[in-house]
């Protein structure tokens, strides 16, 4: 049973809510019916975003990559820094801004094209610095965040149940991502040692992610938990 006020869970014997002092509702009392607010069939449409705001936000976006551009130009007479501005604002406007575009848009789609853009504005970043980090630690690194997140954002839009399971899993999965983080890193950096880092954060999330799977598993402890913190 559930407050009808602020969506508590709340127990059987519980004749209002314990936090908004709502009178609990008894699914087999009868309601008295009201007119609607609407007549039958002729509810009021959907408003979509307007278009307009789109492309004002579009423009506003546009307008610091023209200026730096610009100031390259007339500083340098040649496109150098600029570049990596630029590159940054349009990983900005695939991440905050495309979806807006779409009625409906699937993050399912949409997280793997902005983590896309964010591996190519890294491998530009190492191309047009002179770097050999990409491959050894930008492209492992940020391949497999992207994948990680990929996937529980899929499961988590497509799967109904298991929502403890696929979170704390993701919560295990980004732990071991730190260390591989560090291993990478001292390859990649030539790190005179091993420093364990890491493993501060791969312990916490490991723990963190093992509760998340025993309440998902242990139905008592998590029912217990809802009603402490009110879940």
């Amino acid at each position: 049973m559930y407050c009808i006020q602020c969506g508590v869970k709340l127990a059987d014997t519980e004749k209002t809510c314990p936090l908004c002092g709502t009178v609990v509702y008894h699914p087999q009392l009868e309601r008295p019916h009201a007119e609607p607010l609407y007549p039958e069939g002729k509810l009021p449409p959907e408003r979509p975003l307007a278009r307009g705001l789109h492309i004002l936000v579009t423009v506003g976006f546009l307008l610091p990559l023209v200026l730096v551009l610009l100031a390259d130009l007339q500083t340098n007479h040649a496109v150098t820094w600029s570049c990596h501005v630029i590159g940054a604002l349009l990983v900005g406007y695939i991440w905050i801004i495309l979806p807006l575009w779409f009625r409906r848009p699937n993050p399912v789609i949409f997280v793997p094209c902005g983590f896309a853009a964010v591996i190519a504005y890294l491998m530009y970043l190492c191309w047009s610095t002179g770097g050999s980090w990409f491959l050894t630690f930008a492209l492992p690194v940020s391949g497999g965040v992207a994948l990680v997140v990929s996937a529980m954002t899929a499961l988590l839009r497509y799967v109904k149940k298991g929502t403890l399971y696929i979170v704390g899993g993701g919560i295990i999965a980004t732990g071991a991502l730190t260390l591989m983080c560090e291993l990478l890193m001292d390859y990649t950096f030539g790190l005179p040692r091993f420093i364990g880092w890491s493993l501060y954060p791969l312990v916490t999330l490991t723990v963190l992610g093992g509760v998340l799977i025993f309440l998902a598993i242990c139905r008592s402890a998590r029912l217990v938990m809802e009603r402490k913190f009110f879940i």
